[in-house]
């Protein structure tokens, strides 16, 4: 009979806590607080220094995000090496079999109780459990396949009080080299093997026990869980410091309770605040003056162009956004005289120097950059000069000037001048007898050349030939 009503009074239960939160507290974020996931956005945030490629990833970090199970990331991160988990409410070790190339994994302070689901891991170097609930010790012989296995932290957890606990680990893993930052030589490594029957017997009843403890205390949250339906009101600083200060086990259910109050807390002062997620305080955007004129602004702060494409009259938007970004997330408006486009809930919006017909607008996608490009038609009609216009159209052009206008043409005199020369009359120009050289000089006279004296300090050389 317990069976059958423990999961209708626990939902009952549930259902009235939350509803009399919200209804007492005025807290309608608290109806839809869920537990983080991996997904993809939360992985292209985590991977900006590889320019939001997530298929070529080599290294990841995704300590501190309050995650619970381990998924997608072998699907879309499969040449990872290096994979940072820590500080997390993982209870499981799982869906990592697909990572061929995984060097280092760190799952440090989560919920792990053991160790599985590694072997395919066969790049596998360094492993970090510090800081889990592991109690079976036995599943450390899961990792006997990775034989690059060289590194293994297992500080903190329960098995790591099990005497014979060191010798019984270096026994089972011959391929070890350091565990719990201390290395293994090879004279504990021949002791351990010569104990290792004696050893694992007793790391067995060890086992056992903790087990029998472990069952104990799942059933006493269990029941605490199920007796107790109080509301936390996170407006009273008393009953939420009476919570903090009580005295609990150090279990996972309680880690989990406990990351999910706090989580709660946390959003519900932001929410009292007007703050958003990242602690940021909310100011209301501004789209508009007081006579109704739009405004530029550029809330999620992307790069972006606007040029005017004179061949097809329009103007063109460029906005560079996040290339993995998915359309879903992307709300484009175009208006007579501003644009306006929403990424993920952030309003872009940009005024237009001309009148653009909004119904022949169009926006389309790069499928390389994923940049967004809007093309808008503008009202005006802007005639674009050619350079090859017929003698006509040039002519039909200056009949288009403003009244008081001088459009008559000048022309480059090119007739004979006073200074001019006619090289056709050039013989009857020069004086009839003319001796020696002469030169003409600009104004048509003749000047004529004398020869310069020989000084009388020039000797002649005989074996110099004449200049001819």
């Amino acid at each position: 009979m317990l069976i059958t009503e423990t999961p209708a009074r626990l939902l009952l239960c549930s259902v009235h806590w939350v509803l009399t939160s919200v209804i007492q507290t005025n807290f309608w974020p608290v109806l839809f607080l869920i537990m983080p996931l991996v997904t993809a956005e939360l992985v292209k945030k985590r991977s900006e220094h590889n320019e939001g490629e997530i298929s070529t990833l080599e290294e990841l970090s995704l300590h501190q995000e309050d995650i619970e199970k381990i998924e997608n990331l072998q699907n879309w991160c499969r040449e990872l090496r290096i994979l940072l988990l820590q500080s997390n409410l993982i209870s499981k070790l799982e869906n990592l079999n697909k990572m061929k190339r995984l060097e280092y994994l760190n799952l440090a302070l989560n919920n792990i109780e053991r160790i599985e689901n590694l072997e395919r891991c066969e790049s596998l170097e360094k492993l970090d459990l510090t800081l889990n609930f592991i109690g079976e010790l036995t599943s450390v012989a899961s990792l006997i396949s990775n034989v690059h296995l060289h590194t293994l932290h297992l500080t903190g957890n329960p098995c790591a009080e099990f005497s014979g606990y060191r010798d019984y680990v270096v026994a089972t893993l011959p391929q070890l080299q350091v565990l719990d930052s201390e290395p293994i030589l090879r004279s504990d490594r021949i002791k351990a093997i010569q104990n290792y029957h004696k050893t694992s017997e007793l790391i067995i009843r060890q086992q056992d026990q903790y087990a029998a403890k472990r069952a104990a205390q799942k059933q006493e949250h269990h029941e605490k869980k199920l007796n107790s339906c109080e509301i936390r009101h996170y407006d009273d600083p008393e009953e939420m410091k009476k919570y903090w200060d009580e005295v609990c086990d150090n279990s996972p259910e309680t880690r989990i309770e406990m990351a999910s109050l706090s989580r709660k807390q946390k959003a519900y002062d932001r929410h009292q605040k007007g703050e958003n997620e990242y602690g940021e305080q909310k100011r209301p955007v501004k789209l508009f003056k007081d006579d109704g004129q739009p405004l530029s602004v550029n809330e999620p702060r992307v790069p972006f162009t606007l040029s005017e494409n004179d061949t097809n009259n329009c103007l063109v938007l460029t906005i560079e956004v996040y290339r993995h970004l998915d359309i879903s997330h992307i709300d484009a408006n175009v208006e007579p005289s501003y644009v306006r486009v929403t990424i993920k809930g952030k309003i872009f919006q940009i005024v237009l120097p001309e009148a653009v017909h909004p119904d022949k607008s169009t926006a389309q996608r790069s499928q390389t950059t994923g940049h967004l490009v809007i093309s808008m038609p503008m009202v005006k009609e802007v005639k674009c000069t050619d350079k090859s216009l017929s003698k006509t159209e040039k002519t039909s052009k200056t009949s288009l000037l403003p009244s008081g206008t001088n459009s008559k043409r000048e022309y480059l005199e090119i007739g004979r001048g006073e200074t001019s020369m006619d090289f056709s009359r050039i013989g009857e120009m020069l004086p009839k007898q003319m001796t020696g050289s002469c030169l003409l000089d600009g104004v048509n006279k003749v000047r004529q050349i004398h020869e310069k004296p020989v000084s009388d300090l020039f000797q002649e050389n005989t074996e110099v030939p004449p200049l001819e």
